[in-house]
């Protein structure tokens, strides 16, 4: 679930934490910097989430550049970085569900969707509740299970999808606005990075399913 990702950034420290131990300083930079956010090498690799500094590795020389009082830093350091394999099995909480299927929250990461086609069948969606509900055959009939908001739920991690959301230019922003009517502030914001889940196997789904 968690990797040490090598990673290289050039580090800017202002003058004012001149005084501070080096290392304390470039780590603080490193963790402003890329703490909850997803990095990506291109849109082939996916590195993940990134979590926190785990160590640094190397530093080069430092530079102060004329007009600019800080020093520029080339670091080669590695991160932990949340980014699970595929067919890793996972346990979360349902956030919420919708017609693209349920939301799953590891609290730290909310990212997760397990699409209609990848639960327990037959299932189905009740608009009422807005929940799904798998229709469990037996030999006394049919009981349907809701897989209720807040249920913990275990999962397979079946694949990932990394979106480079770098700012564009005004023509592709406006572009962008004007195919999105109806979402919220004219544009839905599509996460960086998402993981794809399944429960559609013996033992995955809700835990109290299979408490018993």
């Amino acid at each position: 679930m968690f990797v040490a990702v090598e990673m290289v950034d050039t580090v800017r420290i202002s003058p004012w934490n001149f005084q501070r131990q080096f290392n304390e300083a470039i780590a603080e930079e490193l963790n402003k910097k890329l703490a909850n956010k997803v990095r990506g090498f291109n849109l082939l690799l996916c590195v993940g989430l990134c979590i926190c500094l785990y160590d640094i590795t190397k530093l080069e020389d430092s530079y102060i550049f004329p007009g600019d009082g800080a020093s520029h830093t080339k670091v080669h350091f590695r991160y932990v970085v949340f980014h699970p394999f595929l067919d890793e099995i996972l346990v979360g909480k349902i956030k919420y569900c919708s017609q693209e299927g349920v939301h799953v929250s590891l609290g730290f990461f909310d990212d997760i969707v397990i699409p209609p086609e990848s639960l327990q069948q037959p299932a189905k969606f009740d608009e009422a509740e807005q929940v799904w509900v798998w229709e469990y055959e037996t030999d006394e009939g049919a009981h349907d299970l809701y897989m209720d908001q807040g249920e913990d739920i275990r999962f397979r991690v079946t694949d990932e999808v990394f979106l480079d959301t770098s700012p564009t230019g005004p023509s592709a922003a406006a572009t962008d606005t004007s195919a999105a009517p109806g979402a919220e502030g004219g544009q839905k914001k599509e996460p960086p990075y998402t993981l794809l889940g399944t429960i559609s196997e013996p033992g995955l789904g809700l835990l109290s399913w299979w408490n018993s």
